[in-house]
């Protein structure tokens, strides 16, 4: 996962359980100690090589158990006890104590979180930016709602360690993240509806007859950061095709790109 390569355009494979990912060439130029960049745990990137990075942890609970989303997940597990479990599941973002808990002896934070339209995540990563600034006038803080989760978030997070190390400025850094912001995009595809039902988000009827006839959902981030479906797709090989149709219509051309495939 730390092999920096250089841009292939290539279409995506969605073998179960993998997580690849295209970079940019690293940059030659040293990383700062003065920066941080910490993002919530949906960006599925627990390590960032050469880089002062950390993660706070999202959490999914039901009546019975809770699952924190750190290094320490199984996360085949968690997924086969919500697929066989028959109630409501529910999600939990950090909270303002685990933020603070990041931002020690730190400078200059970039902290960037899961779209605030499915999460209280940026809410509260604003309220401990404030909180700890109080306490210490001289710190600085930029906080991304990424609109987004997931891989997309994996590329902001990437790119901001690009521009740390090339040696520029925090508001230099502020802008250019924001412009780099506009051209990245999320598409992905769903197999199984299930745990969308769990948790209220879709009806069990609606997701047991997608089921049945091996519907897939593609969807993609929406600019107001909400999860949107385009299409349903029949079968695997078709919601592939779809996912690659989409990439190519958001003017994807090779750029780097992340893919995360989860069971």
């Amino acid at each position: 996962m730390t092999n920096a390569r250089k841009n292939v355009i290539k279409q995506p494979s969605f073998e179960k359980n993998t997580f690849i990912f295209y970079l940019q060439e690293r940059s030659p130029h040293g990383h700062s100690l003065y920066y941080k960049i910490v993002s919530d745990s949906s960006s599925d990137l627990l390590y960032l090589e050469n880089a002062s990075y950390c993660t706070v942890p999202l959490k999914i609970s039901t009546a019975e158990r809770e699952f924190v989303d750190d290094c320490e997940l199984d996360t085949k597990e968690m997924l086969d006890y919500l697929y066989s479990y028959g109630d409501r599941s529910g999600s939990a973002c950090p909270g303002v104590g685990e933020w603070l808990d990041a931002f020690e002896e730190t400078e200059n934070i970039f902290c960037i979180t899961i779209t605030s339209n499915l999460s209280g995540s940026f809410n509260s990563a604003c309220a401990a930016i404030k909180e700890y600034q109080h306490a210490h006038p001289k710190f600085r803080a930029c906080v991304i709602d990424s609109l987004s989760t997931g891989p997309e978030t994996a590329l902001i997070i990437e790119k901001l360690k690009e521009l740390i190390d090339s040696g520029l400025s925090f508001d230099e850094i502020k802008a250019e993240i924001k412009a780099y912001k506009e051209n990245t995009h999320l598409i992905f595809a769903l197999e199984s509806l299930k745990n969308l039902a769990n948790n209220g988000r879709v009806g069990h009827l609606a997701a047991k007859i997608a089921g049945i006839f091996g519907i897939r959902i593609v969807g993609k981030a929406s600019n107001e950061g909400t999860l949107e479906i385009i299409e349903k797709s029949k079968g695997a090989q078709r919601a592939l095709a779809d996912v690659w149709k989409n990439m190519l219509a958001c003017g994807f051309e090779g750029a780097s790109k992340y893919e995360h495939h989860q069971q």
